[in-house]
């Protein structure tokens, strides 16, 4: 089948939905402690963590649940910890494939396998799994319900958000909160509506199909990234998934030209000849499709990298996951960091409550810890030269191959449990590449 003409037949995850989840606009409350826009990752994470807190929380999204999310779908360490930390990771990898190893393909075929702690579940599955758990947690989810804009008092610096009109087919409704959370995922319609967007253009932008191929679970095990020259300014991947089913896709992290807001443009790329690339020059991309039946159609979506493109709060709101730029440039792994922000959000409520702190304080509080994750992302950001010059792949996995010290670094990076200055200059990457420890 050509890659083309995939035909959709995903199944929804095997629970039933719940009177609970996809309540109509009509049921929606006037008021709340918190009122989060986006039902993802960041979005569920919060509202887990505050509904279980005792908090009366509102959660909306413009689709309704269960619904398809273009994604790798990989789960790698920060997101294993994350789940953990929400009580989930249990249900979660009863449900997903675990995997052992990042495989790092280079334009000349040459491989190493990183090991980490790692797996794949498809964004449908893991979205709703989250979803249900802040139900239960007592966040009331409506869907599908959009954001339309911030209700708002006061004057000049005395202006704050004090909640949202939403909207559902032809009906609007208010929602007055305490707290407004903005968790809409990359794209910049909810940002802009909520006057926190500083870019509209993506940073990122990616195309991926779910192929099923029964004969390949046994040759693809590991979550496979290629580079090749073939495919400019991007990578391939191949990420096995549970039922013999398998996330493939490419992407491109800096998709658009630099410059002012409203002057980034999309650079010449297309992702649908670069997937066919993907499946010339990858021979084992080759033979799933070829051999496999498409149970997913491809397709693609922006990404918000870096923790750019968006202001992280302003009086009575607050900007999370990768509505804030959540996503690692480089390899476009989200979910961990989505999570991460999203819980980061909930913990500053929460410690705000309960020390009655200034509002102020807990907005300057939030923007700390989700700046403190700077420099993880500036890795990311340097390591994208790969991208541009998929040479160095195969640099990296022939100096990997000539000592295990320099895959325990790279395992260290996946892990993040090392976090040097590599790939921040020449002399880090040579290190990287040369030096024994």
């Amino acid at each position: 089948m050509s890659a083309h003409s995939p035909v959709f037949r995903m199944s929804h995850p095997a629970s039933n939905p719940t009177a609970a989840l996809n309540l109509p606009l009509d049921a929606l409350p006037a008021h709340c402690d918190v009122l989060i826009v986006g039902a993802g990752p960041a979005g569920c994470a919060a509202a887990i963590t505050l509904a279980g807190a005792g908090f009366d929380v509102v959660l909306i999204d413009q689709h309704a649940f269960p619904r398809d999310k273009v994604c790798g779908d990989g789960l790698i360490p920060d997101a294993h910890q994350a789940l953990r930390r929400l009580g989930l990771l249990d249900a979660v990898l009863a449900r997903a494939r675990s995997v052992r190893h990042v495989a790092v393909i280079g334009p000349r075929g040459g491989r190493i396998d990183v090991p980490g702690t790692l797996a794949v579940l498809p964004r449908h599955e893991l979205d709703w799994m989250l979803c249900q758990a802040a139900v239960e947690a007592g966040a009331r989810m409506h869907a599908p319900v959009r954001f339309v804009s911030t209700l708002e008092e006061g004057d000049g610096d005395s202006r704050r958000v004090v909640g949202a009109m939403v909207r559902a087919g032809d009906t609007s409704r208010q929602v007055h909160a305490t707290w407004v959370l903005i968790a809409s995922g990359a794209p910049p319609q909810a940002l802009m509506s909520a006057q926190m967007c500083e870019r509209r253009t993506p940073t990122g932008v990616a195309l991926r199909g779910y192929v099923k191929n029964l004969a390949m679970v046994d040759r693809i095990t590991e979550l496979e990234v290629v580079w090749h020259p073939r495919m400019k300014r991007g990578y391939g991947w191949i990420f096995p998934g549970p039922d013999g089913v398998f996330n493939i896709g490419v992407g491109v992290a800096h998709s658009h030209a630099k410059g002012g807001d409203s002057g980034q443009t999309m650079q010449d790329i297309n992702l649908r000849a670069m997937f066919d690339e993907f499946t010339r020059v990858h021979p084992a991309a080759r033979d799933l499709v070829a051999g496999g039946e498409w149970v997913g159609e491809l397709k693609g979506a922006p990404l918000r990298c870096s923790l750019r493109g968006a202001r992280l709060s302003r009086p009575g709101l607050l900007v999370t996951g990768e509505a804030a730029g959540s996503t690692y440039a480089f390899t476009g792994e989200g979910i961990g960091k989505a999570l991460e922000t999203g819980l980061a959000t909930a913990d500053v409520l929460i410690e705000g409550r309960r020390r009655q702190l200034p509002e102020s304080q807990v907005r300057t509080t939030y923007e700390q810890k989700v700046r403190a994750l700077a420099p993880r992302y500036e890795m990311y950001d340097k390591a994208n030269i790969v991208n541009m010059h998929p040479w160095l792949v195969d640099l990296v996995v022939w100096s990997a191959k000539r000592s295990p010290s320099r895959l325990r670094r790279m395992t260290g990076l996946l892990e993040e449990t090392h976090l040097p200055s590599s790939l921040l200059s020449v002399r880090s990457w040579m290190r990287l590449l040369f030096v024994h420890t």
